[in-house]
């Protein structure tokens, strides 16, 4: 096989296989606390507990070495650049205490292989030359930024869903707190009526109701909410139940006015975009419907005219 075609079947097997590593290795979203209450009520059968312990034997040594590796690394970094990172990590729905360790640990292993696969490419291609040099270069870079663009993408996404699941969430909890429920029900309530189509904002309320259990203050739960989504919408909305919670305000009211806020402001996002796409629509008529259409309608008229003028 030529160069030409080993180069994008190499590069594609290392994509996947960091994919692969970044979803195995950090997709462990449940504390510690959330699942030792989850065995205390409910326990598992002998063979549940037999085909867990199997994988995390399988996969213990391989993200140890990861964590181990990212460790070092994060021992080199201010505590401010932790926090970003695991904050960063939290909005993705990465919440272990090891995630930053194994996603520095990624990015150390992509920028070591994909500089291996990199030297061997440019040597097969130009040999130990400066052209050679700059594959290794080029390919290292991707490898190392590569787990920083999986992790934006992923913390894109999911405040994305949080922000357009969290109007109708509001509702719910509208109509749940009207009706004599408290916060804390409420928020039990909506995440079982939207853990089918809304995971990501059930699953953050059902962790905030799981530290409320546990005993923690509802300021520093709310808060943590704010900040575990990344979402202003979300932040604004700890903030307004803070407050009404330490002034004995109408909780049910609060939320209303947040849902109607948010609501417009949805409506808002949507006429922008609206009004955007006049001018968007410019270019692609310009480069690519405009050509087309002067070719059709001007085409056989300069064919006439050419043949006319070779007749004289």
């Amino acid at each position: 096989m030529e160069s030409g075609i080993i180069l994008p079947i190499i590069v594609f097997g290392v994509i996947m296989l960091g994919v692969w590593w970044l979803l195995t290795l950090i997709s462990s979203r449940n504390s510690q606390a959330e699942e030792r209450l989850e065995r205390m009520g409910r326990p598992k059968s002998l063979a549940d507990i037999d085909i867990a312990s199997r994988r995390d034997h399988n996969m213990g040594g391989l993200k140890k070495m990861v964590e181990g590796i990212g460790a070092s690394i994060a021992s080199q970094q201010s505590e401010l650049e932790k926090n970003s990172l695991r904050v960063k990590l939290a909005n993705a729905g990465f919440r272990s205490d090891s995630a930053p360790a194994v996603f520095q640990g990624l990015r150390l292993a992509g920028l070591v292989g994909f500089l291996a696969i990199g030297a061997v490419v440019g040597v097969i291609q130009a040999g130990l030359t400066l052209k050679s040099l700059m594959y290794v270069v080029i390919i290292g870079g991707i490898g190392f930024y590569l787990p920083s663009i999986g992790l934006w993408y992923l913390r894109t996404a999911r405040q994305k869903e949080i922000f357009l699941t969290l109007p109708d969430a509001l509702d719910l909890m509208v109509v749940c707190v009207e009706s004599g429920l408290g916060l804390d029900a409420a928020m039990r309530k909506v995440t079982d009526e939207m853990k089918g189509h809304a995971k990501v904002i059930a699953e953050e309320f059902a962790l905030a109701n799981l530290q409320l259990q546990m005993g923690r203050p509802r300021r520093e739960v709310l808060h943590d909410l704010g900040v575990r989504t990344g979402v202003d919408d979300v932040r604004s909305l700890a903030a307004i139940l803070i407050q009404a919670d330490r002034f004995g305000a109408s909780i049910g009211q609060a939320l209303r006015v947040q849902s109607d806020s948010m609501r417009t402001r949805r409506k808002q996002i949507a006429e922008e975009k609206a009004a955007k796409t006049a001018v968007q629509l410019i270019f692609p008529l310009v480069l690519f419907i405009f050509p087309g259409i002067f070719v059709v309608l001007v085409g056989p008229a300069a064919i006439n005219i050419q043949r006319q003028l070779l007749k004289q």
